[in-house]
């Protein structure tokens, strides 16, 4: 099986991709409306089928990925039919299975957070995700969209906590950095609700957590209750990171870098301004430059960005595509939106046949 772990540093969320290695088929927990682009970077670059994303339940820190993943990848929405959201394919009810190719998600209804969450236990419970009912040492809110804390209280105990010990424990959040747990672990430490400490024990923490009121809800829950389709045009609800440049037919890595193709490149030579970020050495060098290429060494990029017109595409070459997108970066950084790293630099270009200057090539 294939098993990614991603994170959301804005709303502290993280996001899961479970895929069957054989089949290719995949599903997504918790998607990110922001981090789209980072999953389906991350579905394409591991040759995956994404057939369903799962919202363990109606968030209220971020807008789901779900909708706009629909439109991307063609998946399937779904979340608990307890949740409350309109416009899902599936809604899921205790005991229900997910599958992808040969292994399986097996639905357990765990409420108190919200009267809708859930958690899903992988078919050899080796792994279970818990959204916002176990954290890591701790455990969700119970203070407000349907809260509950002894229902909570008890969907731990009564169906997390009887899972095997060695299972692993995954949450949808953690806002210091730990990233997984187990179930013995949580059964003996957890401070709220490990060890000896009854129900009544946990409804008085609970009821004096004195936490803020999460700034996001006003806007997630209401996107959450539609599964994160939006209410005005896309472009209003989807941050500038969401938005595919139009200027070309680029795409983003799952590390965040735009990146042009080849054949793209040169059939547009005349619509976009060339930076070669190579040394001196290797620009004049057995590799050749790509015609019209203006030399800047990474090294000096920062210091003179302002020599490179910002009404004109960019995009940024070295010899594999290391150091141009590391280019990208800095230019970014600088205030460029439309730019793009040459995939796999001038070792890719020569290696095509496409047009170069230079006598040394």
């Amino acid at each position: 099986m294939i098993f990614r772990q991603s994170f959301d540093p804005q709303s502290s969320t993280y996001t899961y991709l479970l895929a069957d290695a054989e089949t290719r088929e995949a599903v997504l927990i918790d998607p990110v409306f922001e981090q789209v682009r980072r999953d389906t970077a991350l579905i394409g670059e591991l040759g995956l089928r994404l057939i369903a994303t799962i919202d363990t339940h109606v968030h209220a820190d971020h807008v789901t990925g779900a909708w706009l993943l629909k439109q991307r990848t063609g998946s399937r929405i779904a979340i608990s039919a307890a949740s409350g959201a309109q416009g899902a394919d599936r809604y899921l009810a205790d005991g229900d299975r997910v599958e992808f190719g040969a292994r399986h998600l097996r639905v357990a209804s765990t409420p108190g957070h919200t009267g809708g969450c859930i958690s899903l236990m992988l078919d050899d419970r080796s792994m279970a995700f818990t959204g916002d009912c176990l954290l890591i040492r701790g455990t969700g809110r119970t203070d407000f969209q349907q809260g509950n804390a002894r229902a909570m209280y008890r969907a731990i105990h009564d169906t997390l906590f009887a899972l095997p010990e060695h299972c692993l424990l995954y949450p949808a959040h953690d806002y210091r950095g730990l990233t997984v747990t187990s179930v013995g672990e949580e059964r003996r430490f957890n401070p709220r609700l490990g060890g000896e400490l009854s129900e009544d024990d946990f409804v008085g923490s609970m009821r004096n957590l004195r936490l803020a009121h999460p700034k996001q809800i006003d806007i997630a829950v209401p996107a959450n209750l539609e599964c994160g389709a939006p209410r005005e045009p896309t472009s209003a609800l989807a941050p500038a990171p969401t938005v595919d440049p139009d200027w070309a037919p680029v795409n983003c890595t799952f590390a965040g870098i735009w990146e042009i193709q080849p054949q793209w490149l040169e059939d547009h030579l005349d619509a976009v301004q060339i930076v070669d970020v190579r040394e001196p050495d290797e620009f004049d060098g057995p590799l050749g430059r790509i015609p019209g290429a203006q030399l800047i060494v990474l090294g000096e990029l920062a210091e003179r960005a302002g020599e490179i017109d910002r009404n004109k595409p960019v995009v940024t070459v070295c010899r594999a595509g290391g150091r141009s997108a590391q280019a990208t970066v800095i230019l970014r950084q600088a205030g460029f939106d439309a730019l793009a790293n040459l995939a796999g630099g001038m070792l890719r270009w020569r290696a095509e046949g496409r047009v170069v200057e230079n006598e040394a090539a």
